[in-house]
């Protein structure tokens, strides 16, 4: 607990050492610049991924390909947007040593606000599960009670490195929803007390022959319901991406991604493409 406790508190203290500096320097570029700049442009985007399996943070949420859509608003470094991902195919879970129970299609609805200078992000991303057996009842989509929602907000920052030194990090804490902590037996995930779940990350992005090229490792401090039973590894692997022209005004970005969970013993391998 004392180990848990100290690596939140240095996670809060890095974030509030790190947003003022990018505050300060904004404003010493601000009073540098004689000619006041345009403001960026207001845009909308829209797309979807198609991949072989959905995996996120080193575990598999569907067991089947996956369609996931996306649409964001971005002005001035800000941006808001939605995110989804829905299972092609059905999957089961398994309960207990004598229960398998069907959980029909993997459905999942996020939401995120970020602001984003000089490479350096701050983000609050919204986790929902709408109900996978019955989409059109009992989601509660509406409920944010501490004890009862399905939500669960995550805080981010992340650095997105530079053109020489493209080493990508990313920290994350869930601070609110459905991340419960252990109760009386050790089990996480049935205690009525945030878990603060919190999750690392590093990746290097380079260019190989017009493939791109990104080896990333991500661990947790302490177990979680969400990630794994105790601190370590979950997340490593290696991910490359190509564009392959069809057209002289469109490519069809592709990628493959090899990925392995240490803690879980196990690995992926899967396929996606960007529409």
């Amino acid at each position: 607990m004392k180990i848990k406790n100290t690596l939140i508190r240095s996670c809060i203290f890095a974030a509030l050492v790190l947003i003022p500096g990018i505050g300060s320097f904004a404003q010493l570029q601000d009073e540098n610049n004689t000619e006041k700049q345009p403001p960026s442009p207001a845009t909308f985007s829209v797309g979807a991924d198609l991949v072989s399996r959905y995996i996120w943070r080193g575990a598999d949420y569907g067991n089947s390909p996956s369609i996931q859509p996306a649409m964001a608003f971005s002005v001035s470094g800000f941006k808001a947007g939605f995110w989804g991902a829905y299972g092609l195919g059905q999957y089961s879970k398994q309960i207990n040593d004598s229960t398998i129970a069907n959980m029909g299609h993997y459905a999942e609805f996020d939401m995120y606000l970020s602001y984003t200078f000089k490479g350096f992000t701050i983000m609050a991303y919204d986790y929902f599960f709408p109900n996978s057996l019955n989409p059109n009842s009992g989601n509660k989509f509406f409920n944010f009670k501490k004890n009862t929602t399905g939500h669960t907000i995550e805080v981010c920052l992340s650095w997105a490195g530079t053109e020489k030194f493209p080493l990508q990090l990313y920290a994350g804490t869930l601070v609110y929803g459905a991340d419960k902590g252990k109760d009386s037996t050790g089990v996480y995930g049935t205690s009525s007390d945030n878990n603060y779940s919190t999750y690392f990350e590093a990746a290097y992005q380079f260019n190989v022959k017009g493939f791109g090229v990104k080896p990333f490792v991500g661990g947790i401090p302490f177990g979680s319901a969400w990630y794994g039973p105790y601190g370590g590894v979950i997340n490593a692997g290696l991910t490359v991406s190509k564009s392959i022209p069809i057209s002289k005004e469109y490519s069809l970005p592709v990628f493959g991604s090899v990925i392995t969970n240490p803690q879980a013993e196990s690995i992926f391998l899967v396929f996606g493409i960007s529409l």
